[in-house]
């Protein structure tokens, strides 16, 4: 049985598919927890499916499900949060911006916290997608009170009770802890390292930064208006 099953949301992500499959495989052999991979193909139109392919048959404990079309994010994750069977689920991006090693740094948060939420220390990113990134978040801190200086880190580890309760909509992958702290679930951010993208293309622009994180929140405070929570006070 896994204890962790991290996910790789991946979209014309063909040139970093090899070097991925081989720095999870990597992590994999010296992980404290048994873990698995699960790659989420969100409707590539590049050679990314051949290489997810080729890696899930090249290492163990690799999975993926490939998505009939491009649906974004936060669809991609909603695809793997379904399928995940283990109690942790972890969640990094194909870019290798981040690394897997990393897992083990946030991991022993989860005694008690139910989500460990990276924060990219040394960003290895243009000043310009610094900058967006830096006013998406303060617009989303304003609305949510999260208190997360970098909800966009794409590497965290989530209880998958908690996870497989948030009722996804597009963009939510940015209101994650906030989705937990609606459960009555723990939260804290924990530094993590950032390295240069060294192939593929970044998937977004200054505009969708900074406009759809502005959208979402008022989606966010809709949601949080009608959220249902109860607690059952006894049963006969």
């Amino acid at each position: 049985m896994y204890e962790l099953t991290i996910l790789i949301p991946i979209y014309n992500e063909a040139e970093n598919i090899q070097r991925l499959g081989k720095e999870l495989n990597a992590y994999l052999t010296q992980a404290s927890k048994r873990t698995s991979v699960l790659l989420i193909n969100d409707g590539s139109s590049d050679e990314s499916q051949s290489g997810i392919e080729n890696i899930c048959e090249k290492y163990k404990d690799f999975n993926y499900i490939t998505l009939a079309q491009n649906g974004g994010l936060s669809t991609a994750l909603k695809a793997g949060i379904d399928q995940v069977r283990s109690p942790l689920i972890g969640y990094m991006d194909a870019d290798l911006q981040t690394t897997p090693q990393d897992f083990e740094t946030l991991l022993p948060y989860l005694n008690d916290y139910d989500l460990v939420n990276g924060v990219r220390v040394d960003r290895e990113d243009s000043g310009i997608k610094k900058l967006s990134s830096t006013i998406a978040n303060k617009i989303r801190r304003s609305f949510t009170g999260d208190g997360m200086d970098d909800t966009g880190c794409p590497l965290k580890i989530i209880r998958a009770e908690y996870a497989k309760n948030i009722p996804m909509f597009r963009g939510l992958h940015r209101f994650l802890p906030a989705m937990i702290l609606l459960q009555n679930g723990r939260v804290i951010q924990v530094p993590v390292r950032h390295f240069p993208r060294t192939a593929g293309t970044p998937k977004y622009g200054l505009l969708n930064r900074i406009w759809g994180p502005l959208i979402d929140c008022f989606a966010f405070l809709w949601m949080k208006r009608k959220y249902i929570r109860y607690e059952i006070k006894a049963k006969g």
